[in-house]
């Protein structure tokens, strides 16, 4: 019997802000959705900032004056201008003034020299003839007769100063005891609560109703953690004086996302890991939860990504390739002698004429279930995803140029649609969403994927949509911006445009194409999927195929019948209240992530232990051993 994947919930956080209930989409689309939608969006990102507190019940302003639910015009503009892409804000870091360290050779003038500089640029093995003076404040002067070789700090102007940032204000380390856990960790345990509490279900219930070992969780990112509290901590520390911890060596692992996961949120003792396929990586971890539910080895599977690389290191590295939009470039584009916000709002340009990608940051999970079970949980369904394709380049001269291998993801994506839904669904109702990097080179390349894909399969005008032009690239985690924002399509019935396109670059391929700066008004029922597509350095190509909540359900009641389909709709009633009950306390900034730092801790003292199963403490049900032999004609 076949398995459908669908998905049952779905949070996280990007520059657009919450993503569970649509409303980091409703930000992108706030002249065309309600004006309740609208405010209670606007809200969400108010408390989300900080910029309304809430105090026993009663919401009040950063001076302490009450406030009604209703956003002000004066806040609603603050929020608009620190959310999406903006010049990076001085809570990242100061893009006047980056630090870096350059050395000098100081030789004596006459008899000696006197040179002042930080005492912790000593060297470790003093020279006889310095005389070294304390002058407070972490201060020497030295004084020598040979060549004083020092290495101080200086100064310089970012060169990149925009990016794509989560809303100014909101730290999510102080949601939860963060214990100096690098940013990416203290987002990742804010978009798995989210996610999680998206559904509506509590995880207790999961859990009395699924052996531990039906329940997954892949969950990673392309570059680990490279703050300050994570990898970047322990490889710099040493050579500017400061302490390496035990923590920054394990807590930079890519997989750590994963990890917190289970260790601090679900106690998770199924199956889990981190595939990494640089900026494909969300959709390869899709992949794995997808196959493992379509196979039957897994009931559910927590799916996600969550990528911080807004740090001068991340950055730097990335300009120096010639990856990303320097200010320079962007003067030259725009004709200008000086960035103004708005120019830099409108750093990334996917399929217009561009200079190179915008760095963001976003956490974003899925939650994955088999078909039958969603059915019996009375789960909200919000899409199906039948499949990932993942597929390399072959050879090539540079690892970070683009080859053949997503025409043939692309291509099994959309021939997976035509099988399944039928010729004129994919041809007339179907969208994709571009990986869309903004960088010459992408615009070229994938427009031609795209376009090629498009005439094989006689597909006019295919609606292209490109979300990087609001939140920046996200590295690994940019395939679930897509996905989480393409789910708001059939919420809402609008394709998001390339708000940046003023124009179409001369060198896009676009005779089959649909690109276009407005929103695309399609109607709710309107789309019958989406291909999500992902280009990643090194090779790395995935395209999915989303169905749509309407397509997902006729499906499911073919399988099933009308009676599951009834039963299914009385059970929903309960848990979309339950899960409308969180939003409003996310809203109103109530609910605080969970994080269960030692609880339930078991060891192997705590198991029950038979050859026929394994029961473990808090699970109704056991592990069963009774493993048939999958290679009966071998043995």
């Amino acid at each position: 019997m076949s398995h459908l994947p669908v998905i049952i919930g779905f949070g996280g956080v990007n520059p657009a802000g919450r993503s569970s209930f649509h409303h980091a989409y409703r930000r992108l689309m706030l002249d065309k959705i309600s004006n309740d939608a609208s405010e209670q969006t606007l809200l969400d990102l108010a408390t989300l900032m900080n910029l309304i507190q809430n105090k026993n019940g009663a919401l009040s302003d950063q001076s302490g004056e009450p406030v009604s639910s209703t956003v002000s015009a004066t806040l609603k503009q603050q929020i608009l201008d620190n959310t999406l892409i903006r010049k990076i804000h001085p809570d990242w870091f100061d893009v006047d003034r980056i630090v870096f360290n350059q050395q000098s050779h100081i030789t004596p003038v006459g008899d000696q020299c006197k040179f002042t500089l930080r005492r912790r640029h000593l060297p470790e093995h003093i020279p006889e003839d310095w005389i070294i003076q304390d002058l407070g404040l972490g201060m020497v002067e030295v004084t020598a007769s040979s060549t004083i070789d020092v290495i101080f700090n200086d100064h310089k102007k970012a060169q990149v100063q925009t990016a794509g940032q989560l809303p100014t204000g909101f730290k999510p380390g102080s949601l939860y005891q963060s214990r100096n856990h690098p940013r990416n960790l203290q987002m990742t345990v804010f978009s798995a609560s989210d996610a999680i509490n998206s559904m509506g279900i509590p995880w207790e219930q999961i859990r009395s109703i699924l052996p531990p070992d039906q329940v997954a969780v892949y969950s990673g990112n392309s570059i680990g953690q490279l703050d300050d509290f994570g990898f970047g901590g322990l490889l710099k520390n040493a050579s500017i004086g400061k302490r390496t911890t035990s923590k920054h060596m394990p807590l930079g692992y890519g997989q750590m996302p994963a990890d917190f996961v289970n260790a601090y949120l679900l106690g998770n003792l199924g199956s889990t890991g981190s595939s990494l396929g640089a900026c494909a990586t969300f959709l390869y971890n899709l992949r794995t939860g997808v196959n493992d539910i379509k196979s039957g080895r897994r009931k559910l599977v927590l799916v996600g990504g969550s990528d911080a690389p807004v740090t001068p290191e991340i950055i730097e590295g990335f300009r120096a390739m010639g990856a990303l939009a320097e200010d320079k470039d962007l003067k030259a584009l725009d004709h200008t002698d000086s960035l103004t916000d708005q120019h830099y709002r409108n750093a990334s340009r996917p399929f217009a004429n561009n200079c190179g990608f915008t760095m963001g940051e976003s956490s974003q999970y899925v939650i994955l279930c088999d078909d039958q079970l969603a059915l019996d949980l009375g789960a909200q369904i919000f899409a199906a995803v039948p499949d990932v394709y993942v597929n390399a380049d072959g050879h090539k001269k540079s690892i970070s140029a683009p080859g053949v291998g997503n025409y043939i993801t692309l291509g099994k994506s959309a021939a997976l649609i035509r099988s399944m839904l039928g010729e004129e669904s994919l041809r007339q109702r179907s969208f994709v969403q571009a990986h869309g990097t903004s960088t010459p080179q992408n615009r070229v390349t994938e427009s031609h994927v795209i376009n090629e894909t498009a005439k094989a399969f006689s597909i006019k005008n295919w609606p292209v949509s490109a979300v990087k032009c609001f939140l920046g690239h996200s590295q690994g985690t940019a395939g679930g911006d897509q996905l989480t924002l393409s789910l708001g399509t059939w919420a809402y019935g609008y394709i998001p445009g390339i708000a940046t396109l003023d124009k179409v670059a001369e060198d896009v391929h676009q005779s089959n194409l649909l690109l276009q700066k407005q929103h695309l008004e399609v109607g709710q029922d309107g789309m019958d999927s989406v291909l999500l597509n992902s280009k990643g350095f090194g090779g790395n190509n995935a395209s999915a195929v989303v169905l749509a909540p309407h397509i997902t359900m006729n499906l499911l009641e073919r399988k099933h019948g009308k009676q599951a389909m009834a039963n299914h709709k009385e059970r929903l009633e309960e848990v979309k209240a339950t899960a409308n009950e969180y939003d409003k306390e996310a809203t109103y900034g109530i609910s605080r992530p969970t994080y269960l730092f030692g609880h339930n801790v078991l060891d192997g003292n705590s198991l029950s232990i038979t050859d026929k199963a394994i029961t473990i403490p808090g699970y109704e049900l056991p592990i069963s051993l009774d493993i048939e032999n999958p290679y009966k004609d071998m043995c």
